[in-house]
């Protein structure tokens, strides 16, 4: 079967957080349909990593931390010099930690939020005034971002908190037609599975949980978290404000097969 490939060959795009995973996969569904991208990463191995995978491409890697505002700041300017005005921005930033309710603390909870959310949200907003006109936005959350689990308590706030925010920054920007919307993923087969500090076998054993609970009993690729988010960067244009959910069914209630 051939595969499709969008025509985004006019367009410009940042990708936060493009370095691995879900990220990656966008970066390289948005160069193989023709666009320039700038796609930012903290952990240098990864960055150098990308940065031979991508060679003689059209994409500019920058390092970058969102938890720092002073390189939040210096981000806008990076793709001012290198892309000028963008379509579309990517807010791929956030992580999780498996901590139980009774064992968070002051510092992680703060790191969560300072990451999930702070980081987020100023990205969006220093690079909102480089958007054109009609272009878009699309933050990842998390299907934790609505319900509950004892050891994702504070990180389901902090992606909730997300999904609330981006509805705010919707409406902020509908004078000028730039479209706001998230992508809520399930179990995605990443590196990490978005969970910091998991061992291999730790790893293992959340993707198997994460497939029996699963309605449609698998784990989701990056490559359809890829296409969901340049549905609603490129193809949903009487979409805003709203949340699409990549997760084999999961948090629509449809019952599981037995």
């Amino acid at each position: 079967m051939t595969k499709h490939v969008n025509n985004h060959s006019d367009k410009k795009a940042v990708v936060a957080g493009g370095t691995h995973g879900m990220g990656l996969a966008v970066v390289k569904a948005l160069l193989d349909g023709g666009a320039e991208v700038l796609l930012t990463g903290r952990n240098e191995k990864s960055i150098e990593t990308v940065r031979t995978e991508l060679a003689g491409r059209p994409a500019h890697i920058v390092r970058s931390d969102a938890t720092s505002m002073a390189d939040i700041r210096a981000l806008g300017g990076d793709v001012e010099n290198k892309l000028g005005r963008i379509d579309f921005l990517f807010v791929n930033i956030g992580h999780a930690r498996l901590e139980p309710f009774d064992q968070v603390t002051e510092a992680s909870y703060d790191q969560s939020f300072d990451t999930n959310t702070k980081g987020a949200f100023f990205t969006a907003q220093r690079l909102a005034p480089l958007i054109r006109d009609g272009g878009s936005i699309v933050f990842t959350t998390s299907i934790a971002d609505e319900g509950g689990t004892d050891a994702l308590t504070v990180y389901s706030g902090a992606k909730a908190a997300v999904r609330a925010i981006a509805k705010g920054i919707a409406s902020a920007l509908l004078p000028r037609g730039i479209r706001v919307n998230v992508i809520s993923p399930g179990f995605i087969d990443t590196p990490t599975m978005g969970i910091t500090g998991m061992t291999h076998e730790d790893r293992d054993a959340f993707m198997a949980m994460g497939d029996q609970v699963t309605p449609m009993k698998r784990h989701g690729t990056v490559e359809e978290i890829a296409a969901a988010v340049l549905f609603l960067a490129f193809d949903a244009t009487f979409t805003t404000g709203a949340r699409l959910t990549v997760d084999g069914g999961i948090g629509q209630g449809i019952a599981a097969p037995q």
